[in-house]
């Protein structure tokens, strides 16, 4: 267990830093996402009789709303959830997939090399109705509640509305987005009404109303999701998208489905590590890191260290190198799933690691071991009896693909941009092709019960952040809020990315290494996730600086029985 929750932390190399926020300790439940609105509406539907699955559900609809640049109901993602009362390990695959009609030539390619190689022209795979693919966010929260649940959706959805009605406060980090995309958000009079009033952005704290999608939310309260997947919402979406050349229609609406899946599990230093599997690469490649990594003193090589980080670079080439080559969609790609997890390929790979150089690695041969048998939110919900949930969602960039389908409210994402545009690829379009991901809401159990849970929304650099974490937690004994604050670096095997806190002297010995150093403000988002403090059972909730992340917790409970009368 980390050790007791404190301001500030220093590793071996001298780096100091101090937590933005604060933990939330809690006895009975917590709900961790990017926005406080959204976690207050988790923490209502806990407060009338929810489990952490209704909450987590409720914070979604909430999410969609108060942070619409990261999530909406016709986005996608993945969702690992334990049920208490069975044991059961749960791993949803909503993730978008292409239109019947896409083809793997269906856009004009700006370049064949980086760092453009994912660029179409005009940006037709990134802004518009093209770059639409086909969604599977609210299929998945619909039937996750059903399932696993306690509430109705209508009471899960009661927060979402009343925030659409009424109303809610722009943070700064929205109008951050919003003045970022400002341009792309003009280009639809929809999607420019709500968020650029006056033609402009709003200022922080001014109240933006979605109307128009309260009225979407409550037909979904009403049908559920057949009204976006059979009804009137997808009849709309399909109507616009033929008006402007996008290819999403009422058929591809009509034969989503969702994937129910094994997660990816493995081991690292006694724990047991449970994750989204493919089509999502984050928890197979957060496997394959963690196995590499276990055989090394992280503790004490230290947080923060020129040969920490180098270790930690090397070993994300190792398992980008095999994600280039191996992953995609397991319905049109054969994924070595077992192999890549197998901690034989982990001692194969391990060889190559050069502790006193930068080097570059080919794919490895992972089916040798083999077993037989991507702008987004996250939210974790944890309550008292063990019910765990890590989801994370997305529309993919910022605000998606910037459309708005007229009268909806709806924001569309822009999912066909993860996709490789080039054909005769792993991950290159095909029609009903799921896309690539690397969302990595993960599990992390200790003698089969929750210890921690978490995640966060950040593209490729997913799986390297929650890895981050897990290790600071796990071999640096950090408390989860110093584990999800802590700078973070990320690698794919060309320039080593560092946030901006690694301080100059460690970033001066990784540049005599070989690696190409380039700082930034921050690697991926906003990470939440909650801790179980196995000697008390109290949760431990925390949320980063890097988004609008709010933990709540409840305690207390009902009164005691037999009191009544008694003065």
């Amino acid at each position: 267990m980390a050790r007791a929750t404190h301001r500030s932390w220093r590793s071996l190399a001298g780096t100091r830093f101090v937590t933005s926020k604060r933990p939330v300790v809690a006895s009975r439940c917590v709900v961790a996402s990017n926005h406080p609105m959204a976690s207050a509406a988790g923490m209502e539907a806990l407060a009338i009789g929810g489990n952490a699955v209704d909450a987590a559900i409720a914070t979604a609809f909430a999410l969609t709303v108060v942070e619409p640049s990261m999530v909406g109901i016709f986005g996608a993602g993945f969702i690992v959830l334990r049920k208490a009362s069975t044991g059961e390990l749960a791993a949803i695959d909503n993730y978008a997939c292409a239109p019947l009609a896409a083809r793997p030539d269906m856009y004009q390619l700006v370049s064949d090399t980086w760092p453009d190689y994912m660029e179409a022209v005009g940006r037709k795979n990134r802004v518009g109705h093209l770059a639409v693919g086909v969604p599977g966010a609210l299929k998945a929260w619909c039937h996750v509640l059903e399932r696993y649940g306690a509430l109705s959706l209508e009471d899960a959805l009661q927060p979402a509305l009343r925030y659409a009605r009424r109303g809610f406060p722009a943070s700064q980090h929205l109008v951050d987005y919003i003045e970022l995309e400002k341009g792309n958000l003009a280009l639809y009079p929809d999607t420019a009404r709500t968020f650029l009033p006056n033609g402009g952005p709003p200022v922080a704290g001014q109240l933006i109303k979605r109307s128009e999608y309260a009225e979407t939310l409550a037909l979904v309260a009403r049908q559920g999701a057949s009204a976006l997947y059979e009804g009137e919402l997808g009849a709309a979406v399909a109507e616009d998208m033929a008006r402007n050349g996008g290819l999403v229609t009422r058929e591809d609406l009509r034969r989503y489905q969702l994937k129910l899946r094994q997660p990816v599990r493995g081991t690292y230093r006694g724990y047991e590590i449970v994750s989204s599997p493919p089509v999502s690469s984050g928890g197979t490649h957060l496997v394959q890191c963690l196995n590499i990594l276990e055989t090394y003193d992280l503790a004490s090589m230290g947080f923060g260290t020129v040969a920490y980080y180098h270790l930690l670079a090397e070993t994300l080439k190792l398992a980008f190198a095999d994600r280039s080559r191996y992953m995609g969609d397991p319905d049109f790609v054969d994924v070595p799933i077992g192999g890549l997890i197998d901690k034989r390929y982990a001692d194969e790979r391990r060889l190559a690691i050069d502790m006193g150089r930068a080097r570059a690695y080919p794919a490895g041969a992972p089916a040798a071991f083999a077993v037989e048998p991507h702008s987004t939110t996250h939210l974790t919900t944890m309550d008292a009896e063990g019910n765990v949930v890590s989801m994370t969602q997305t529309v993919h960039e910022a605000f998606g693909s910037r459309v708005t389908t007229p009268g909806t409210g709806m924001i569309l994402n822009n999912t066909m941009y993860m996709f490789d545009p080039h054909p005769g690829n792993a991950n290159s379009i095909a029609p009903g092709k799921r896309i690539l991901s690397s969302m990595t809401p993960t599990l992390v159990l200790k003698d089969g019960v929750p210890f921690m849970a978490l995640g966060t929304p950040g593209g490729t650099r997913i799986f390297a952040a929650v890895l981050q974490a897990i290790l600071n937690v796990v071999d640096h004994g950090m408390t989860l809020q110093e584990a999800v604050e802590a700078p973070r670096v990320w690698t794919q095997g060309r320039e080593l990315v560092v946030e901006q806190e690694v301080p100059k002297p460690v970033r001066d010995g990784l540049a005599s290494l070989g690696h190409q150093v380039q700082p930034i403000a921050r690697v991926a988002g906003g990470m939440n996730g909650i801790m179980v403090d196995p000697a008390t059972r109290l949760l431990h909730g925390a949320a980063c600086w890097r988004a609008d992340g709010a933990p709540v917790g409840m305690s207390g409970g009902p009164a005691r029985p037999g009191i009544v009368g008694v003065f």
